[in-house]
Order: structure tokens, then sequence, then C-alpha cells
């Protein structure tokens, strides 16, 4: 596990890109539970890197 928080951020910032470019590469239809369930996990991906951005910048 990661306990820097430079490398926290970093690693969830990657993350939540590729999440939301996935979700826009393959937009075609969001029908499934599992496309449902993926697109949630980005979004928390997303609110996760937010919250670790706002870390990163009041120890910075």
């Amino acid at each position: 596990m990661i306990k820097l928080v430079k490398g926290q951020f970093i690693i969830t910032l990657i993350t939540a890109i590729l999440f939301v470019f996935h979700i826009f590469v393959n937009v075609i239809e969001l029908s499934g539970f599992i496309d449902i369930l993926f697109y949630f996990i980005m979004v928390l991906a997303v609110y996760n890197a937010g919250l670790l951005t706002q870390k990163y910048i009041q120890n910075k």
C-alpha cells in the first residue's frame, strides 16, 4: 500500500482518468448491470481523486 499522499494522488488520478476515458470510448450503450456498476465505480474514483487532490494541496 502506498502511504505517501503524492503516490496515492498520482495512482488515483490515473485510475480516474482511465475510467472516464473508458466510459467515453464505450458510450454506445449503458444498459447492462456491469456497465452501470462500472459507471458508479468511475464516479466514486473521480470523487476520491478530488478528495486526494484537496488533501495533497493542503499538505503541500
